[in-house]
């Protein structure tokens, strides 16, 4: 049996939105039934549909990675989201592989033509962004390696580390590689291929450090 998750959502705290919140759910568990769906959550609440952070969605976006959710159930699209925020939504439940039924249609929902051509849009986009990220990486990997790094040698950062909350990153190499002309974002995107996770501000951020002590030890001279 496949494994399904309702989501039903109204705009304001009124009482006559309260009672549609329990026909909602009434009706999508009636199509649950219809469909041999096994419901493992709903979810339920009041919040305006132009929000993206909305603690439902957030939960049901996690229930969907969890507990390898199949279908999810909706009175119609506009619960799921309006305008921007429910072209977002869509395309990250559609790209997890989950099917949307609804009650309006009876059945799986169908996609109007504009948000059929948004959502393709925006799958071509994300392509290339991770393209273009891992170009990124791959770019700053040989620009290291012809400058003299060696990833086999897994060099620690120990001597600027004040305590466990310090993340363990390569500060030599990283002002190693700022000398040699590789911008912060490179220096990042080159240190998480060799399996730092370190963002361009860390590196930014470390790389500070490294100067003003170097500067400090220079002014106690």
């Amino acid at each position: 049996m496949k494994q399904a998750i309702i989501y039903c959502r109204v705009s304001t705290e009124k009482e006559t939105q309260a009672s549609s919140l329990e026909r909602q759910e009434q009706e999508l568990l009636a199509l649950a039934d219809q469909l041999s769906l096994y419901v493992v959550k709903i979810i339920k609440e009041r919040e305006s549909g132009f929000q993206l952070n909305r603690e439902g969605v957030l939960e049901l976006l996690d229930c969907i990675k969890e507990e390898n959710i199949d279908v999810l159930l909706l009175q119609d699209e506009t619960r799921l989201g309006r305008g921007n925020a429910k072209i977002a939504l869509l395309h990250c439940i559609l790209k997890e592989g989950v099917r949307i039924f609804t009650q309006t249609h009876k059945g799986e929902m169908e996609l109007s033509e504009s948000d059929s051509m948004v959502l393709q849009i925006v799958s071509i986009v994300e392509e290339y962004q991770r393209k273009v990220h891992n170009a990124k990486i791959s770019r700053g990997m040989k620009k290291a390696v012809q400058s003299g790094y060696r990833p086999q040698k897994n060099i620690k950062n120990n001597h600027l580390s004040s305590g466990p909350e310090k993340k363990n990153v390569p500060v030599e190499e990283i002002v190693r590689l700022r000398g040699n002309g590789l911008t912060f974002a490179d220096i990042a995107a080159t240190l998480r291929g060799f399996g730092y996770q370190v963002s361009k501000a860390t590196v930014n951020r470390r790389y500070l450090e490294y100067i003003e002590k170097r500067l400090e030890e220079d002014n106690k001279k």
